[in-house]
């Protein structure tokens, strides 16, 4: 399953060689993918004066500096009991992803600044973090999507939306009027539910595979949050934090830091990501349809879809060049926001980048999705209605999947982006 942190280990999460996996995603040309990655540092934005000014070292471990106390403020909230709405992770969790992510997408970029065995030992502590506490949001997200997608897909009556891993009215079940004879005062109460309108309830199929998903992507999240609570108590997570706490008092600079410049590091990050794109089928995802899509669509093999790995490391390497123009921008009293596309406010970076990282994201989310479904429909002994409408489910979020590189495409090709 793809991460939805930026692994520092991963060679597209920034912890990988510099050039080969540590892509950053970007912006094309206008008008070629092929021409955008050469033209691109002369139609990149400068960066604000005021980030440039004097001493970019300075910028560098301001931004560090800033990442590591958002990490600690998150830390003394997370010694606050309670969870977020209808059981999901709390808001803390969520930020100290984000200070991780931040953190460690930095000291990949500009690790040439920085001491290379401090940077080396961090960031690994930093994916295995941020990865732990993602799978968790990650697991109930996914159901969500899943069941919305049933319903959608059963017509226009379809039941009224549940909340991210409310375990009481996720299941699809609920919805559905039980085949035995009790359904009739099974659901007494809303007078329009009773009104049962064909398309508007699920089918017993699509009720059990609602039932079934829910059973497995729940037991799922359960074991993630059990990983995450043991990982929040761990020594491993005490020593990260004890050398986050370090770090928001004093960056671990080389001596030759002083004079360098953090220009050239963020347009070499954003070379690798044009090089990334410049790889993809976007030729392919200028269509809303992709027949090719379908290639290895009956595979046995259970393992990823071999198309969804190059966008998945565009989507990492985005989101490296992204944290790369926001520490170009950063300013002493700056507050660099999230990814809008992750329901956070948009911090300096460019909203051209988020809105290609929001696809990204949805592409994620899809694929991730469509290979849940294909795993539920390999479950022994399921009834054929059931692996019927799993089947059903799958070929809509591998539709989801190509609408969204057909945005991506569409963004990518219209807004030139690039560093200083």
């Amino acid at each position: 399953m793809a991460q939805q942190h930026l692994e520092p280990t991963d060679p597209s999460a920034g912890s990988g060689p510099p050039a080969p996996p540590g892509t950053v995603p970007g912006r094309g040309t206008p008008t070629d993918v092929a021409v955008h990655t050469r033209a691109a540092p002369s139609s990149a934005p400068a960066a604000p004066a005021t980030a440039l000014a004097a001493c970019d070292a300075e910028v560098l471990a301001r931004y560090l500096r800033a990442q590591a106390t958002e990490f600690l403020r998150a830390l003394r909230q997370h010694r606050e009991p309670g969870t977020g709405p209808n059981g999901t992770p709390g808001p803390h969790r969520t930020a100290l992803r984000r200070a991780a992510r931040r953190i460690s997408g930095t000291l990949h970029t500009f690790q040439p600044l920085l001491d290379t065995d401090w940077a080396e030992g961090m960031r690994p502590e930093l994916a295995w973090l941020s990865g732990t506490l993602a799978m968790e949001h990650a697991y109930a997200s996914r159901l969500e999507r899943l069941l919305d997608a049933l319903h959608r897909l059963s017509g226009p009556a379809a039941a009224a939306p549940r909340a991210v891993g409310d375990r009481a009215t996720a299941p699809a079940p609920t919805t559905v009027p039980s085949p035995a004879p009790a359904a009739p005062s099974a659901s007494p109460a809303p007078a329009p539910r009773v009104a049962a309108q064909g398309r508007g309830n699920l089918t017993v199929g699509a009720a059990k595979a609602g039932a079934l998903l829910d059973r497995q992507l729940t037991l799922a999240r359960t074991r993630a949050h059990s990983s995450a609570l043991q990982a929040l108590g761990s020594s491993r997570f005490h020593a990260v934090a004890d050398k986050v706490a370090l770090l928001a008092s004093e960056v671990p600079l080389r001596p030759a830091a002083a004079s360098a410049d953090l220009r050239p590091l963020a347009a070499a990050a954003h070379d690798r990501l044009t090089d990334a794109v410049a790889a993809l089928p976007l030729v392919a995802a200028g269509s809303p349809y992709n027949a090719q899509a379908l290639v290895h669509g009956l595979s046995p093999d259970p393992a990823p879809h071999p198309q969804d790995a190059p966008w998945h490391q565009v989507r990492l390497l985005l989101r490296l060049h992204r944290y790369a123009v926001e520490v170009l921008a950063a300013t002493p009293a700056g507050n660099t926001g999230e990814a809008a596309s992750n329901g956070e406010p948009a911090g300096p970076a460019d909203v051209r980048l988020l809105t290609a990282g929001d696809a990204l994201n949805r592409h994620r989310d899809a694929s991730e999705a469509a290979a849940a479904a294909a795993q539920a429909a390999r479950t022994p002994r399921i009834a054929p209605a059931t692996a019927y409408a799993l089947g059903v489910l799958h070929a809509d979020q591998r539709h989801e999947v190509e609408a969204a590189r057909y945005a991506f495409q569409h963004c990518w090709r219209g807004t030139p982006v690039r560093p200083a």
